[in-house]
């Protein structure tokens, strides 16, 4: 089964606080790091990635 489709929809259709921290990390904006959305992990899918810090970040509810 191909993750892109799904990846897709769900960078589509993030939650405010997703969008509020997109703002803040995405182009390097954050000490330089470069940060991912929505990485197909095994089966599941990692709100946002930043490997040169070997982090994920999730999500979860409202805040």
């Amino acid at each position: 089964m191909d993750p892109i489709p799904n990846a897709r929809r769900l960078r589509r259709g993030q939650t405010l606080a997703e969008e509020k921290l997109w703002a803040v990390v995405r182009g390097r904006r954050l000490d330089g790091f470069k940060f991912r959305r929505q990485v197909p992990i095994d089966r599941y899918f990692a709100d946002f990635v930043c490997r040169d810090a070997h982090l994920i970040v999730e999500l979860d509810g409202p805040t």
